[in-house]
């Protein structure tokens, strides 16, 4: 049985899923640490530091190998770290040519050069996830594009928007963070082989080729120099995750807020039992919302363990190091498990338009009072029409009505708008909605740019 929420037979698949867990669990880890080992014996017999033959042993080995994971727990818990525990094995299996595994290496380069192989592939579950949530959201944003509803400024009804417009900031947010991913890549995917204090000087004059050859070997780019103790590529990585999942949670804000029953303009989609209170019949909880908003709080959290852990003593560090296995693997199936839960609630999502119309008339009128501010401004001036407005807004408050009534028996603006028709025809919500369809338009017509 589990004891975190990451591996609780209970909960794990609200906070992670089986492919991202697939990545960071022990088995895969350890798999990616044995492809390090390979890649360098291979770099190596490139340029003749190694025999050829014992490169080939080692590859042999590493494919048929089966790892004593009980053994090498003991063995990591007394070492500190499982790479000189995992040599012996790896040696062992490779017989003659086992001395010449881990040459020159020192337990860092393996492990940071496996946690990148491992950031690799967890991006690329992580982009591929983007892609999915920003299609959704353009047939979300094209679909509703004219459909109006309150906007809020300060949890008050501020002017009248669209929902389209709401999903299409939403999608300008989803499409900044695919370009951040692919931008971030080239200075996140960098192996890592330098020695026990970075200076290759257990490998001398040939050591810069061979960790060239080394980064070939496994499809990453040459650092420039050592970053043992510089630690901002996997730093990024988390950081991303956590403006990643912060949009995430403020769509799931969004649609935790205009759920609940006072607005009722949108529904989680209906999953039987889904949400289910187990002594109210008639709940339906935003369930996916509420563990995209859990996650983007937790992530937010290990980027600030991250940071933290950038501050690294000299050529080693002394336990910062430490915090990354902590963050990084959680950070990654927090991220996952957000981005499937907005996949599933976005996708089904039940849009109540009737409900958005009520709640547009809600505040009788008043939500397009500037409509009428601004209407009337060119013949009054904009601060006397600020002040009849005002005043009509005011009586409609304390007294009920609906502002456009009220405008109407006030002559200075009835004169000012051309009539009582015309009144009324500002004081439509719908037809004061500013650009959001052409900036709609614009988002989409930039999102479908950047898919291609």
């Amino acid at each position: 049985m589990g004891s975190t929420v990451f591996d609780s037979g209970l909960f794990r698949d609200m906070f992670g899923t089986s492919e991202m867990r697939a990545i960071f669990a022990d088995d895969g880890l350890v798999g990616r640490y044995i492809e390090a080992e390979v890649a360098l014996a291979r770099a190596q017999a490139r340029i003749g530091m190694v025999p050829k033959a014992a490169a080939e042993a080692i590859a042999a080995a590493a494919r048929s190998i089966q790892i004593d994971f009980e053994k090498l727990r003991r063995e990591t818990e007394i070492v500190g770290y499982p790479i000189l525990p995992l040599v012996h094995q790896l040696a062992e299996a490779a017989g003659e040519a086992g001395r010449f595994v881990h040459w020159g290496a020192t337990t860092q380069d393996i492990m940071d050069t496996a946690n990148v192989l491992q950031i690799r592939a967890a991006l690329q579950v992580v982009a591929r996830d983007l892609r999915e949530v920003r299609d959704i959201l353009a047939v979300m944003a094209h679909k509703y594009r004219n459909t109006p509803m309150a906007g809020r400024t300060h949890l008050q009804q501020a002017l009248p928007v669209t929902f389209g417009y709401k999903a299409a900031v939403w999608l300008s947010s989803i499409d900044r963070h695919i370009e951040r991913v692919d931008q971030a890549l080239p200075r996140i995917l960098v192996g890592e082989f330098s020695g026990a204090a970075g200076t290759l000087a257990s490998v001398g004059d040939g050591g810069l080729e061979m960790q060239k050859l080394f980064c070939e070997e496994l499809g990453l780019h040459q650092p420039s120099i050592t970053w043992h103790v510089a630690r901002d590529g996997i730093a990024e990585s988390v950081t991303l995750l956590g403006l990643i999942t912060g949009t995430l949670g403020k769509i799931a804000t969004d649609v935790m807020l205009m759920s609940a029953s006072e607005f009722g303009e949108v529904s989680e989609p209906f999953v039987h039992g889904r949400g289910a209170s187990s002594t109210m019949p008639q709940k339906r909880n935003p369930i996916s919302s509420e563990l995209m908003l859990a996650a983007a709080k937790s992530v937010r959290q290990h980027v600030a363990a991250m940071l933290d852990g950038m501050i690294h003593d000299f050529e080693r560090a002394t336990g910062p190091w430490h915090l990354e296995w902590v963050s990084l693997p959680e950070s990654f199936l927090l991220t996952a498990a957000s981005l499937a839960n907005a996949k599933f609630m976005l996708a089904g999502l039940v849009v109540h338009e009737h409900r958005m119309l009520q709640n547009l008339d809600l505040t009788r009128g008043l939500i397009v009072a500037e409509a009428v501010m601004m209407a009337a401004a060119p013949k009054l001036g904009r601060q006397r029409a600020h002040d009849v407005v005002y005043d009509a807004c005011r009586k409609a408050i304390e007294g009920g009505g609906q502002l456009a009534d009220i405008l109407a028996g006030v002559p200075e603006i009835t004169e000012a708008l051309g009539g009582e028709d015309m009144i009324r025809r500002h004081c439509d919500p719908a037809n004061y909605l500013g650009l959001c369809g052409p900036m709609v338009d614009r988002v989409l017509q930039i999102s479908a740019a950047g898919a291609r």
